[in-house]
């Protein structure tokens, strides 16, 4: 019981929910976790026989377990959540929520070896990242590292990340977009212009008068304003998992580990210019508790829109290939989630998956492919000032997947015919046209403008009512008594 208690901070959770009064709590966990979730629970309880508070366990949850299913614990009418293991730390829209990352076990001896000889191999500043589930190790490596600097003689500069915050409240979330609408974010400075057309704001980062403090993925670090983090070889402790390409995309012109990740943004905008040649647009809702959502999912709206293409709007949880295709329709889906689970793999897909900078980057007019920042947060688009479109121009567009010049679609061939004398013939005139189109271009090389489009050049459109005859059948009597033997089957055997 004593490795529950510490593993599972029990002493700190049950000081938290006394402080806050909660009686009704429920308990996120994650599936590597669910195996202890009994055992949690007991050691709450009996922690806190006297308070009369309800405990439930959710698991399982509908979208990402790194993000508090503010969903789930509705159902219970709960208070609060504790949530359990990996945390994307988004900030969360109607219930606070207290975290505990867990203890990974970690060789602080092996660790502060590799970081010795990475920090005698180059001459910039070392800045350690790190799981948050290896917080529990820091001050360990401090120690460790402050003895192998002695005894190696190195003088570079190592700085480590601190966490964030192990609690959130709503309230601050609501009161930073308040003032993020109103025009002050505390970063203005930090926005980046791309060729003089849309203007992005990495809302990781925040000017404090002579140093910029940095947060990403539930860990901060502050600079100095006369540094930029180019200048920094970053230092991970962790596994190769989301919260590590979150870091790698942000970050994409640091160096880690003397490796430059670039392998994987190329392949990033391989998909931007596949959605550039798309006409049907899918959204998938990622998730329903993390702040601001609602918000994403009309920009998108707007900007597909404005961009001549269709969209559609997608709930189903989880995505996976079976639920995808589904939808064999939609070209291409963006993905609206937290940002460690913004970056989808879609290779068992039957259409890509992007995120919402990336749509931004496929529909919005652009000179370049490659943009200095890579942003990952929905948030930080909230920020940012509405680009513009790449609507109809006199000039194609070349294609670098189709390899020739395209014209993109005209934003008023979406939209309704305006009521003129000329509406009727110009309606009759696109039917027709629709009607002589190839089905093999519609279904098979994007020549479908909607899912109507698409539906009419299908040779197999489901159930329909539509028959020759209006009449229905007459009634007719089926057969009576068991499969091994009907009653009119028993009848001839008779005779």
């Amino acid at each position: 019981m004593g490795d529950i208690d510490a593993m599972y901070e029990i002493p700190r959770t049950v000081e938290f929910l006394r402080s806050r009064a909660y009686t009704r709590v429920a308990l996120q966990f994650p599936d590597e976790m669910l195996k202890d979730a009994a055992a949690v629970a007991r050691a709450l309880r009996r922690e806190l026989a006297d308070g009369g508070v309800k405990l439930f366990v959710m698991a399982d949850t509908a979208y990402n377990s790194c993000c508090v299913d503010e969903v789930g614990a509705s159902h219970i009418d709960a208070q609060c959540v504790v949530h359990y293991g990996h945390a994307c730390m988004s900030p969360t829209s109607n219930l606070p929520a207290f975290f505990v990352f867990g203890k990974t076990p970690l060789d602080v001896n092996a660790c502060g070896r590799s970081l010795v000889q990475c920090s005698r191999e180059s001459d910039k500043h070392v800045l350690v990242l790190y799981g948050l589930e290896y917080a529990h190790v820091l001050d360990d490596l401090k120690a460790v590292m402050a003895e192998l600097q002695k005894s190696h003689s190195c003088r570079v500069e190592i700085q480590y990340a601190d966490v964030l915050c192990s609690v959130m409240s709503p309230s601050s979330v609501a009161d930073k977009e308040h003032s993020q609408s109103n025009g002050t974010t505390p970063n203005d400075d930090l926005s980046i212009q791309i060729d003089g057309v849309a203007t992005f704001v990495n809302n990781c980062c925040n000017v404090e008068g002579s140093t910029r403090k940095y947060s990403l993925g539930g860990v901060m670090w502050a600079t100095s304003i006369d540094d930029n983090m180019e200048d920094y070889l970053l230092y991970w402790i962790g596994q190769d998992n989301s919260a590590f390409a979150n870091i790698v995309l942000t970050f994409n012109k640091c160096e880690i580990g003397f490796i430059v990740y670039k392998i994987h943004s190329i392949c990033r905008y391989y998909l931007v210019e596949k959605a550039k040649d798309s006409n049907i647009i899918g959204i998938l809702v990622g998730t329903l508790g993390v702040a601001g959502y609602l918000h994403i999912i009309e920009q998108m709206k707007d900007l597909i829109k404005a961009a001549g293409k269709k969209s559609y709007t997608l709930v189903m949880g989880r995505p996976n290939s079976a639920k995808l295709a589904n939808f064999p329709e939609c070209e291409v889906f963006v993905y609206v989630s937290c940002a460690q689970t913004a970056l989808l793999d879609s290779k068992d897909f039957l259409a890509p998956v992007i995120t919402p900078f990336e749509a931004v980057l496929s529909f919005s007019r652009y000179t370049t492919l490659l943009s200095p920042i890579y942003l990952l947060d929905f948030k930080d688009l909230i920020a940012t000032d509405k680009p513009e479109v790449a609507g109809k121009t006199d000039e194609a567009r070349f294609s670098f997947i189709k390899g020739c010049y395209v014209e993109d679609n005209c934003l008023e061939e979406n939209e309704e015919q305006s009521e003129t004398s000329l509406a009727l013939a110009e309606t009759a005139d696109k039917a027709l046209s629709i009607r002589n189109q190839n089905n093999d271009a519609v279904l098979y090389q994007g020549g479908a403008k909607s899912a109507i489009d698409y539906l009419k050049a299908r040779s197999y459109r489901g159930l329909t009512g539509e028959y020759m005859d209006p009449a229905p059948d007459s009634v007719l009597i089926g057969r009576t008594g068991r499969a091994a033997g009907y009653t009119h089957e028993s009848k001839k055997s008779a005779q």
